[in-house]
């Protein structure tokens, strides 16, 4: 989605160069609102004009709301003028913003080397053609994996499949998982003509009776999938419907932590040991647990976090119990904890089976280990 938007706003930029006879310098797009160039400054400190929303935000919400539900909406922005930390509203109010919009700018607004990079001619050709990734790559494309999403990749993972939003490289990350683990039920065998017709019309065995298992407080996305196991606000879910999966509880520690040392560690356990029972439960109910999906930390949940002896013992039931693991590192990864991917601080060789990225990285998509390649299942099926 985020990257559709660039695409749009860079083929604008580049026809209003093209009309004008010469570049806008530093145009990040051009439209009707939005008609000045970029000029290089920084700003040092906050500046208030109106309450937020202003007038002029007010005025565009109502125009807005002909069209669609702003109802999330909190004010209108006027991104040329932001910079930095600092994001300026449509009536002039320049804040602070701490939280990079949803964590989704990674080194703040309009920064000189990103906008330099996304007005290289060498890059243009991807937004104005936005190639077809999946079957038809430009012929740099492995180079570009290689130098920029591989030189960062998790300890383990040799693979990377990318996608447009979190969401997106959420919900693909448990086809993976749920591809995988039938493959090994499965024996590596060609799936029978039954599985096969049977998918088509959403039933059994060809769309089997598996589950993703969840904590309370996360959040995974809002598509069908990822919002069976999104558990952070009521209003992500009401009145949608869901998968019947198991929804475990996340520790809910107390501070300081070193005061709470031993209640903390019982707490832990608690929910591992719930954890466990939730997988053999499902196994029983029929709808066995191919994948756990976990924050390193929950962030829309509430900044919620546990140690990392818990995530270290929370990896180990899935290998004992089949399950592949799954780190979601949409809000947590691209540096915001010190470390690159905050599963870093648990200090393990063999950290997941997949891990998700998203907004600061600019783009989205997965980590994943050989194993999960799903490629051995599209190969097999090639003479349907």
């Amino acid at each position: 989605m985020a990257s559709s938007l660039l695409s749009r706003q860079l083929a604008v930029c580049l026809q209003h160069n093209l009309r004008m006879g010469a570049p806008a310098a530093g145009c990040r797009y051009v439209s009707k609102t939005a008609t000045k160039t970029m000029v290089e400054f920084e700003y040092d400190a906050p500046s208030m004009k109106t309450e937020v929303p202003g007038p002029r935000s007010k005025e565009l919400a109502k125009q807005l709301g002909e069209i669609q539900n702003v109802g999330a909406v909190h004010f209108f922005c006027n991104y040329e003028e932001s910079r930095g930390n600092y994001l300026v509203d449509a009536d002039g109010n320049r804040m602070l913003d701490l939280y990079t919009q949803i964590s989704s700018i990674p080194i703040g607004y309009n920064h000189p080397s990103l906008m330099k990079a996304m007005a290289n001619p060498n890059n243009l050709s991807t937004f104005v053609n936005r190639p077809a990734l999946g079957i038809l790559p430009p012929e740099n494309f492995p180079d570009k994996l290689i130098e920029s999403l591989l030189s960062v990749a998790p300890t383990g993972m040799t693979r990377v499949q990318t996608m447009s939003c979190g969401s997106c490289s959420n919900e693909n990350a448990f086809k993976a998982m749920f591809i995988w683990y039938k493959l090994k039920e499965r024996g590596m065998r060609l799936p029978s003509e039954e599985e096969s017709t049977s998918c088509m019309i959403n039933q059994s065995p060809g769309s089997p009776n598996l589950s993703i298992l969840s904590f309370m407080g996360a959040f995974h996305g809002r598509t069908m999938g990822c919002l069976a196991t999104t558990h952070s606000k009521v209003i992500h879910k009401l009145d949608v419907p869901s998968f019947d999966w198991p929804v475990a509880p996340f520790p809910r520690l107390r501070y300081p932590l070193e005061e709470f040392a031993r209640e903390n560690a019982q707490e832990e356990d608690r929910c591992l040991e719930e954890v466990e029972d939730l997988i053999v439960k499902w196994r029983q109910k029929g709808k066995p647990v191919a994948g756990i999906v976990i924050e390193p930390i929950q962030a829309e949940g509430g900044d919620n976090h546990a140690s990392p002896d818990f995530f270290l013992k929370l990896r180990s039931i899935a290998r004992k119990h089949g399950c592949a693991f799954h780190v979601d590192e949409v809000q947590t990864g691209c540096g915001t904890t010190g470390k690159f991917w905050a599963h870093e601080h648990w200090g393990s060789d063999d950290p997941a089976d997949v891990v998700s990225f998203s907004k600061k990285m600019l783009t989205g998509g997965y980590f994943y280990r050989d194993e999960l390649q799903a490629d051995k299942v599209e190969l097999s099926l090639s003479h349907f």
